[in-house]
């Protein structure tokens, strides 16, 4: 069938960069881009994109393999045939006339405003003397506005000549691939939007083919095998043709025994004494890229497909049967028994089943998945092939495919209600955020369960109660359930194991973190080195994140975040990289913060997982806070509040971007607001537990900013009480602040200096520069409010320090003002008069305080905003201003603002 252009659907990014670099050429002259990507993934819809975004009058052409020893094909196509046969005496022997031409036909586009654009599709299979006309044009015509794009499957040292930048295209994510379905009328799963783009390596090409090909009815059920596209196989079969006998066994061998065999063992089920020369014959044919490693990677992994589908599948079936007797892996083998057997067959079921329960208790819950899918399919009695199905499902849920489970959410709840079944279901509410849901299916799953008939099913049962208490961050009842599930099923089991990774946050949440610490040393030694390490290696991490050693959470965080390692959980290594960029940001990381934030928004993208996300995007709003990145802080505090509602591991941090970005804007009633629903947490609450989530101290700083300081201090009492209690050092300092400040508000100049010493003495030794940075500021706000400048000056030109080296411009920027609110400029010199345009200066030099308040009502902040900040009374900004009037000759905000928008006379 004709393959049509799928579109630029999910190029967004390329067309901006490269419609950026076209206006661009108006101001630096002509470039050249190179578009570098494999075939059909879209380079030619790209370039015609362009063209259509644009609307600019382009010269397209497009090489092909036999012109390039024609010289001046390409050129023909830019100039037409009357403009080159114009210049084709010249052309043949000089590249340079049909330069000129070049460059002036691409600027004839009607408006001399234009830029022009020359598009070479295919480019690398152009011919030689039109490359050097369009490089001509390029060094000839350097201040032209005319952009090159060449499009290539390769790159040649003359297109890396011509071409100064490169842009590269990749496959699809499957975003993109679901809205190119969504256009050929095709409304795929999210979970089948991730099976087709991982089929197709994200080709347009392939996946627009593949929807086009098959019926609707296939698009259901993600776990269905997809077929290489039609014109994928014809060329793979014309390719095997010329291979000969051997090559084509070897390929075969390859697409039985997956990527990951070893040439040794598809040579032996090839039956080969030279598998290097069949190598040759296949990489020769374009099917596979021979490694130093000997073990050849297919060009793209339809190849394979393709290679099955020509098989046929009685070969197939008897390949996966001899295979089955070749590889060393129980896992594999089992699978190459499962393909070679089409119909049910009870004792394979069993067995099938036998190792996938092996699996999932030693923490390798993908391939428990596939295993308990086989095994499934194999089963006759319709009880336990229910039962089997169910299982797949909860493993795909522990190894944190959540996409691929809850497209089989209406399979499963087709079938008869059992305890395994709403436990599975709960279990997959609890990763999407979904509270009330996992607590009614849980709620039914352990009333109708019988633990005395069905320990191991009643384990699960209160293991899925154990995530779902931490996600409710409540510390004891999560301990409750599991040892409730230790109990039931054994430490040693998987349910067991699973348990007591998390048993010890539960501890630590309820403020037991010595025992939390010895609960996860036990948990350690018993589980030693399988894919269960990765959760309690995990759990370990997120322990000392919460017990202030931030450089022992980095290195076990940093060993878990890739579920391939140990075939361990997406969902594992997505808390993981949650926890790992809370330290990165804590110890002044911030652009690895946001790089493992990064990570972690891909997990989720990709998994389905809504738990952690608001986590991830709490430091992300954070880090761009300090930054000064206001859009970016919005927009992430925005995708953290997504779906928050239900789960408090997801409200918290939700929440907590929303207030940090509100105290940033010394908007103190806004984070009252925003915070107020914490302090009527329940009690049990991790919420109330001042190490776990760092809100107290925010909220009594903006209590205290609006004067309420009886609320204040009724409010940090028990927190700072439970903080001692604890001897948590970083908990202790952020409430020591917020006394501070306190006593700072009431005038009490001892206590001042006494709790913020505290403070700093707390966090002596630790590697928490953003906590320290936050105490120091906070204290030379206070002794400047108290009139102490020069020892305020010292503290604030330290924070000013500790703020930069954290890249944080925002507090930089508010230390500066407060050093010049206390008469300090720039580079430690004293004020003594306005930065304002000679003429236009009153009869008296500004004072400090007076012109920090005129620089920031400049600047737009209301009187309010102002007061917040300097911890001032708006009476007391009003009253500066009207000085500020007087002094400088205006009469409003508007004059004031357009005065300091004038340019300074320098001396």
């Amino acid at each position: 069938m004709l393959i049509e252009r799928a579109g630029c659907v999910g190029r967004e990014d390329e067309l901006d960069e490269l419609t950026s670099r076209l206006a661009l050429t108006r101001a630096s002259g002509s470039a050249a881009v190179l578009l570098l990507g494999d075939p059909g993934l879209g380079k030619t819809a790209l370039i015609r994109g362009l063209v259509d975004r644009t609307m600019t009058t382009a010269l397209m052409a497009r090489a092909g393999a036999w012109e390039q020893e024609s010289p001046g094909a390409v050129l023909r196509q830019l100039l037409g045939e009357a403009m080159y046969r114009a210049c084709r005496d010249d052309a043949s022997a000089d590249p340079v006339a049909a330069a000129d031409a070049l460059v002036a036909r691409a600027l004839d586009t009607g408006s001399a405003e234009d830029a022009g654009l020359i598009l070479v599709d295919d480019a690398d299979l152009a011919d030689t003397l039109s490359l050097q006309a369009i490089a001509s044009a390029l060094r000839r015509h350097r201040d032209a506005p005319v952009l090159v794009v060449l499009a290539a499957t390769r790159s040649t040292p003359f297109l890396g000549e011509i071409a100064a930048e490169t842009v590269r295209i990749e496959g699809l994510d499957a975003a993109a691939v679901g809205e190119l379905a969504s256009l050929r009328g095709r409304i795929l799963h999210p979970a089948m939007a991730e099976v087709l783009t991982r089929h197709t390596a994200g080709s347009p090409r392939d996946a627009v083919a593949l929807l086009d090909e098959l019926p609707p009815n296939r698009w259901a059920r993600p776990e269905t095998q997809l077929p290489a596209p039609v014109h994928v196989r014809d060329k793979v079969e014309l390719a095997l043709a010329g291979c000969g006998a051997d090559g084509r066994a070897l390929a075969e061998a390859f697409a039985i025994l997956g990527e990951d065999a070893s040439l040794g063992q598809a040579a032996t089920l090839a039956d080969l004494e030279d598998p290097l020369s069949a190598v040759d014959a296949l990489a020769a044919a374009g099917l596979v890229e021979a490694t130093h490693d000997h073990r050849p990677r297919w060009r793209t992994p339809l190849v394979g497909v393709a290679v099955l589908t020509a098989m046929g599948a009685r070969r197939a079936a008897d390949a996966h049967q001899r295979a089955a007797a070749i590889v060393d892996d129980e896992v594999r083998r089992a699978r190459h028994l499962v393909a070679a057997t089409p119909m049910p067959d009870a004792n394979l079921a069993d067995e099938v089943a036998r190792l996938a329960q092996r699996r999932g208790d030693e923490g390798a819950w993908a391939q428990a998945a596939a295993l308990y899918r086989d095994s499934s399919r194999l089963t006759e009695d319709p009880v336990r092939r229910d039962d089997r199905l169910i299982r797949s499902v909860d493993a795909l849920v522990a190894a944190g495919d959540g996409m691929g489970a809850a497209a089989l959410v209406p399979v499963v709840e087709g079938l008869r209600e059992t305890p395994l079944r709403d436990a599975v279901l709960a279990y997959l509410a609890i990763l999407r955020g979904r509270a009330t849901e996992a607590e009614v299916r849980l709620k039914r799953a352990w009333d109708i369960v019988n633990p005395d008939r069905e320990p191991e099913t009643a384990a699960l049962i209160a293991t899925r109660h154990v995530l779902h208490s931490l996600a409710l961050c409540r510390g004891d009842e999560l301990v409750t359930w599991a040892d409730r599930a230790i109990a039931l099923a054994g430490r040693d089991s998987a349910a067991g194991v699973e348990a007591a990774a998390i048993r010890g946050l539960g501890l630590a949440m309820s403020g037991r973190f010595e025992e939390a610490h010895e609960a996860y040393a036990a948990a350690a030694r018993r589980v030693g080195h399988s894919a269960q390490t990765q959760r309690v290696t995990m759990g370990r991490g997120w322990l000392d994140v919460l017990t202030d050693e931030p450089d022992e959470a980095r290195s076990r965080l940093e060993g878990v975040t890739d579920p391939r390692v140990l075939g361990g959980s997406t969902r594992i290594s997505m808390w993981a990289l949650a926890w790992l960029a809370r330290v990165q940001f804590l110890t002044g990381e911030g652009e690895s913060a946001l790089q493992t934030v990064a990570a972690g928004r891909a997990l989720a993208a990709e998994s389905g997982i809504a738990l952690v996300t608001p986590l991830l995007e709490w430091t992300a709003t954070e880090t761009h806070l300090l930054r000064g990145s206001w859009e970016d802080a919005a927009r992430t505090a925005r995708a953290a509040e997504v779906g928050a509602q239900g789960y408090e591991i997801m409200r918290v941090p939700a929440l907590l971007a929303r207030a940090h970005i509100a105290e940033a804007r010394s908007d103190f009633r806004a984070v009252l607001r925003i915070l107020e629903p914490l302090t009527q947490a329940p009690a049990g609450s991790a919420l109330a537990e001042p190490a776990i989530w760092p809100w107290a101290e925010t909220y009594a700083a903006a209590l205290i900013a609006e004067g309420r300081l009886d609320e204040a201090d009724e409010f940090l009492r028990p927190h700072e009480t439970r903080a001692g209690e604890e001897r948590h050092r970083s908990a202790q300092a952020r409430l020591a602040t917020a006394r501070g400040r306190w006593h700072g508000a009431r005038g009490d100049l001892a206590g001042v200096r006494d709790t913020f010493d505290r403070a700093l003495g707390l966090l002596d030794g630790l590697p928490l520069r953003y906590e320290r940075a936050r105490v120091t500021f906070a204290y030379g706000q206070a002794l400047r409010r108290a009139g102490r400048r020069r020892d305020a000056e010292a503290l604030l030109s330290s924070a000013r320090d500790l703020w930069d080296g954290l890249g944080a411009v925002t507090y930089v920027d508010a230390a500066q003002r407060e050093l010049r609110a206390g008469g300090v400029r720039a580079g430690g010199v004293r004020a003594g008069g306005v930065r304002a345009p000679r003429g236009r200066r009153g009869p008296a030099d500004l004072t400090p305080q007076e012109e920090t308040v005129a620089e920031m009502v400049a600047s737009g902040l209301s009187n309010r905003e102002v007061a917040a900040q300097l911890f001032v009374s708006p009476k007391t900004v009003q009253y500066h201003l009207t000085r500020i009037y007087a002094k400088l000759g205006v009469r409003s905000r508007t004059e004031l603002a357009a005065m300091a928008a004038e340019p300074t006379e320098e001396p």
